[in-house]
């Protein structure tokens, strides 16, 4: 029996590449408009009609921003589902970014402070996004507007979309770690004068720091703050937002640190700062951010 559902699990997953793969050629091969028009409508189909996750956003959004209407948090949701719908796509057209003449083309950046105090001075960074706008195409675009990436990804359960996916950020020279392998190989690329790129906004199933996030203490990822004070290079939050005209805007803001030192409570007050600017953008375009994860499922007992 164990045999048929492993049998079973890998035809289903295989089936759901095939399907993926088959859904990227055709929206590679149409107009950015449309492409954009069936996400619009694959996110409204989700919202109204399969309804997945929809009670969990609703009440995400609810706590969140306790003083907007049901009437508001129903539109912000609906936002919510057609960015996420529109994030697919967009992923599933990556490969159609070839130069850095193509991601030009998808999202303005200006990377000039960030560059100064990096790779200007010879030295590392740590880069601290979100689940919020387009992280994929803030990755891949970013390393070719930018400078190479070392990009901290946690594993699909599908290991060939896991695969593909990662062909895909890597293909113009980003680098993907494992999360199981973020210190270590965290550390070595930013004594090597690397950039390290991990998402903020995640669970830590350990449990073993609680801070305020979004309204609600939640367990909070020390990692990113750990890197950055213990190999003695900056920390910066970057945020990829829509700009309402098919395009983005990475804006990046540096997280200020020289007074702190390299123990579990400077690393911290670090997160705590860098949490903090997160919360700011999600609070600003909450239909940005990914309210589909149960982001407080890890809750202090």
């Amino acid at each position: 029996m164990k045999r048929i559902g492993k049998n079973n699990k890998e035809l289903s997953q295989k089936i759901l590449y095939s399907l993926i793969m088959t859904i990227g050629v055709l929206v590679r091969n149409m107009s950015r408009k449309r492409s954009t028009a069936i996400a619009s409508f694959l996110g409204d189909f989700v919202y109204h009609v399969l309804k997945t996750r929809r009670a969990l956003v609703t009440r995400n959004l609810s706590l969140t921003f306790p003083l907007k209407s049901s009437a508001e948090i129903k539109a912000i949701a609906s936002r919510v589902y057609r960015n996420q719908a529109e994030n697919i796509i967009e992923m599933l057209r990556l490969p159609m970014i070839k130069t850095a003449e193509d991601a030009a083309k998808l999202i303005d950046v200006d990377a000039g402070n960030f560059l100064a105090n990096t790779i200007g001075q010879k030295k590392g960074g740590v880069l601290v996004s979100a689940h919020f706008g387009n992280w994929e195409l803030l990755g891949l675009c970013c390393g070719l507007l930018v400078a190479p990436f070392t990009i901290v990804v946690k594993p699909l359960k599908n290991l060939q979309i896991d695969r593909q996916i990662n062909t895909w950020r890597t293909m113009h020279g980003n680098r993907i770690v494992y999360d199981w392998l973020a210190l270590r190989e965290g550390m070595r690329t930013l004594r090597n004068g690397g950039i390290v790129v991990m998402l903020g906004d995640q669970s830590d199933s350990s449990g073993s720091f609680f801070t305020e996030f979004l309204g609600r203490r939640t367990s909070v990822f020390l990692g990113p703050a750990f890197l950055a004070l213990k190999t003695g290079v900056p920390l910066f939050v970057a945020m990829c937002r829509r700009t309402g005209d098919g395009r983005y805007k990475v804006e990046n803001e540096e997280i200020e640190m020289g007074d702190l030192g390299t123990t579990k409570a400077d690393a911290e007050e670090l997160t705590r700062r860098y949490t903090k600017v997160l919360e700011r953008y999600i609070y600003q375009y909450p239909e940005e951010w990914f309210w589909l994860h149960n982001r407080w499922k890890q809750t202090e007992s």
